[in-house]
């Protein structure tokens, strides 16, 4: 077992690359390569490359994990009995290509080349009702595109929980921070985080759910500058006429606020903002499907989401 570091981007594939690109534009991710038949694009964090499309017939290709090290990498080969092969992409590197126990292509990389941060804009500061540290000057937050920062989490849709629970652990060294019970004998998924020791890290780098519809891509999401640049971003895909699933709403779960939409081909994306994050000693809790689909300020979860 090695100990993921983090997400490291999700691939994709679709008919129409220019069509894509003007969706991910429009998102708040930047293009950074694109080589016929294919398109790199990154947010303004240090990643080389957050989301890739192939031309081809559209879906799901593959979710991309970060090893802390080319040594974590090569023990994970080693074990795997598995072949460490260069990383055709932006940033280089190497990576190691495995399926989970649905045929889910998982590829997990190290070694690539960090690139320079771009600027978010300035955060401003908020009036409170009884706090109001703002005065003497205006706020305003400019239209456009909202800034992605970086690739949070990826949701999977699996047959069998337990069977990719374990699957995920063994390998990636993932800890629960909430499992989702029906009833005390049956779960049907968990939010897994990261473990980073005393570190920090995000609620939950992905989550497995099962459900009715089978094995296959739920959503992938995207952290953004803050909330003002989470709905300057939801009114610019409004009115570029992109399709918006679920939001704006602050999940129970995590605590995000969030704002779902679907690309061109119905793969569904979201920004968030303001996630909890947790420490490998802050253990593992059980939840239930209320608490799943509930939020803590917003409208509920569409059917579409499962």
């Amino acid at each position: 077992m090695i100990k993921i570091e983090d997400i490291a981007f999700v691939r994709f594939a679709a008919p129409d690359l220019p069509e894509m690109r003007r969706f991910l534009e429009d998102f708040g991710l930047v293009v950074a390569q694109a080589d016929p038949g294919r398109i790199f694009a990154r947010g303004a964090g240090t990643a080389p490359f957050l989301h890739a499309t192939e031309q081809g017939e559209p879906g799901f290709v593959a979710l991309g994990l970060r090893a802390a090290s080319v040594e974590d990498l090569t023990a994970l080969a080693r074990a795997e009995k598995a072949e460490i092969l260069p990383l055709d992409a932006p940033g280089g590197g190497l990576a190691v290509v495995l399926h989970d126990p649905d045929g889910h292509r998982v590829e997990v990389v190290a070694g690539q080349t960090s690139a320079d941060r771009s600027p978010l804009p300035p955060a401003e500061v908020w009036n409170s009702a009884r706090e109001r540290p703002r005065q003497r000057r205006v706020k305003r937050t400019a239209a456009g595109a909202a800034h992605v920062e970086r690739l949070g989490h990826c949701v999977l849709n699996v047959s069998d929980f337990r069977a990719s629970e374990r699957w995920y652990k063994d390998r990636f060294g993932f800890i629960t921070s909430d499992e989702i019970a029906l009833t005390p004998e049956f779960s049907l998924g968990a939010f897994l985080r990261c473990d980073r020791g005393e570190t920090p890290t995000d609620h939950h780098t992905i989550f497995l759910m099962q459900g009715p519809k089978g094995p296959g891509f739920n959503h992938a999401a995207f952290e953004v500058a803050d909330l003002d640049d989470l709905m300057a971003g939801h009114a610019k895909l409004r009115e570029a006429g992109h399709k918006a699933e679920w939001g704006v709403g602050r999940h129970i779960l995590g605590s995000q606020v969030f704002d779902y939409w679907r690309d061109p081909w119905g793969h569904i994306l979201e920004h968030w903002t303001d996630g909890d994050l947790f420490t490998a000693a802050d253990g593992s809790n059980t939840a239930t499907i209320q608490d799943l689909l509930g939020v803590q300020w917003g409208s509920p979860a569409p059917p579409t989401m499962g």
